[in-house]
């Protein structure tokens, strides 16, 4: 079995892990956007919950050629943090976990209302304390547009995503139900809110092939993830080599972030779906047919290197009032 070293502190940038910060160059054939744990209303009896079933997916992708998967599981999402750092040593896999909040639809009424008193300091707090205030660090903030537009709730996930990128450095992942409203999310983020456009990743892009869109989004400066094959046979599978090689061409192959999204039980490769394997095992040969080998090993090493590593900049004040235990929230 193949071990990750033991996570140490490297110098910035520095990818954040489960065991630690790692040189970004460490991170290897990177899943940019994927679930071990998954639990929502939205998705009964579907749920990502079963350890057994996360180490073996992993050992699958591993199999694969995998080396480093990023959870975009945020918080109140059964993201199981505890179990994270044992599964990231007993696969080999470097596991990047989410802090962050998705779309109120997955959400109780009294969770959104326990942590709407102080959001940002919970995103910090996970990114600089831990995870319940004793687990793994998170390295990214998650968060997700409206399913029309940029609603209210929207709004406020994301300036307060935006306040805990300024504390902190981490990158932003924004999932777009549609693969819709990306330039809403930055005129949001990048224009009102002034983060800078590379530590924006907007997810789902795939979902929407508008390579009018794909173009004004990574010349904006933004990474762009086109992150559902563990969704094989969705209706736009055909025209993906046509938007990376839209993009490549007009100069922006260092945008370009590849994942699986497997978001169900059903999903898994280990129970007959096609599952983060399916990422390197199918996915990844098409698009080296169309694109060319070098290229696609780029989008899955080079640019996720890049995408998840930050300075970890660190905010005396919100430090100060993140290690209060008072204010640590339930592990979830």
């Amino acid at each position: 079995m193949v071990t990750p070293a033991t996570a140490h502190g490297a110098a910035a940038p520095a990818v954040r892990t489960v065991l630690g910060d790692i040189a970004p160059e460490d991170l290897g054939v990177c899943n940019a956007h994927d679930h071990l744990f998954l639990r929502s209303p939205r998705l009964p009896g579907q749920e990502l919950d079963d350890p057994g079933a996360a180490a073996a997916e992993l050992g699958a992708f591993r199999a694969a050629g995998g080396a480093a998967v990023i959870q975009w599981t945020p918080y109140g999402m059964g993201r199981r943090a505890v179990e994270l750092p044992d599964l990231a040593r007993e696969s080999g896999v470097w596991i990047v976990a989410a802090t962050g909040l998705h779309q109120a639809v997955h959400y109780a009424p009294e969770v959104l209302e326990r942590v709407r008193a102080d959001l940002a300091g919970l995103f910090v707090a996970e990114l600089t304390v831990g995870i319940g205030g004793t687990g793994p660090r998170a390295g990214m903030i998650k968060v997700a547009g409206g399913f029309h537009g940029l609603d209210r709730h929207a709004r406020y996930t994301m300036a307060a995503a935006a306040e805990a990128q300024r504390a902190t450095g981490a990158v932003i992942g924004v999932h777009l139900e549609f693969g819709t409203g990306a330039l809403d999310v930055l005129d949001l983020l990048c224009g009102e809110l002034a983060i800078p456009p590379d530590r924006v990743i907007l997810g789902h892009l795939n979902r929407a092939p508008d390579l009018v869109v794909h173009r004004a989004a990574a010349g904006a400066g933004t990474y762009l993830a086109f992150d559902g094959p563990s969704r094989a046979h969705h209706a736009t599978d055909w025209r993906l080599p046509e938007a990376l090689a839209a993009l490549a061409g007009a100069g922006f192959a260092d945008r370009i972030l590849l994942g699986g999204d497997t978001t169900t039980a059903d999903a898994r490769s280990v129970n007959g779906g096609p599952g983060m394997p399916h990422l390197l095992i199918r996915h990844r040969k098409r698009l080296e047919l169309a694109l060319g080998a070098d290229l696609v090993t780029h989008f899955l090493t080079a640019n996720p290197a890049r995408a998840f590593a930050a300075d970890w900049a660190r905010t005396p004040h919100l430090d100060a009032r993140m290690t209060d235990p008072g204010r640590r929230l339930r592990l979830t």
